[in-house]
C-alpha cells in the first residue's frame, strides 16, 4: 500500500509541476499559444509541445534520481528556468519568432520544439 501511495504522490506532484510550467511558459511567450492552437496553428502546437516534452524529460529524470521531495522540487524549478532561458536565447538569436509562430510557420515551430527537446534531454541527463 505504501508503494501505491508513494506512486500517487509522485504522479500528482509531477502533474502539478507540468501544469505550473504550462502556465508560466504560456505567459512568458509573446503570443497566446492556446488561442493559436485552437485556431489550428501547428507551429504554436509544435513549439509548446516541445517545451512541455523537454520539461517532462527533466521531471522524469528528477523522479528517478532524487531522494526526497525537496530535491525533486529544486530540480523541477531549475528545469523551468533552463527551459525558459533556452526559449529566450533561441528566440533572440532567431529573431522574428513571434511573427513566424503567428503566421503558422510549422518549420519554425518544429525548430523551437527541437531546441526545447534537446535542452530538456541534456538537462535530464545532467541530473543523473
Amino acid at each position: 500500500m505504501h508503494d501505491i501511495l508513494n506512486y500517487l504522490i509522485h504522479l500528482f506532484l509531477a502533474a502539478v509541476l507540468l501544469v505550473i510550467f504550462f502556465v508560466i511558459y504560456t505567459r512568458f511567450t509573446p503570443y497566446n499559444e492556446v488561442l493559436l492552437i485552437r485556431q489550428g496553428n501547428q507551429a504554436a502546437a509544435l513549439s509548446l509541445g516541445g517545451a512541455m516534452l523537454g520539461f517532462s524529460a527533466t521531471i522524469a529524470s528528477s523522479l528517478m534520481h532524487t531522494a526526497d521531495y525537496q530535491q525533486f522540487f529544486a530540480w523541477a524549478f531549475g528545469a523551468m528556468v533552463v527551459q525558459l532561458l533556452a526559449y529566450m536565447v533561441a528566440t533572440r538569436l532567431l529573431r522574428m519568432s513571434k511573427d513566424q509562430i503567428e503566421s503558422n510557420n510549422s518549420a519554425f515551430g518544429g525548430l523551437l520544439a527541437a531546441i526545447s527537446l534537446s535542452i530538456g534531454a541534456i538537462n535530464a541527463a545532467c541530473i543523473s
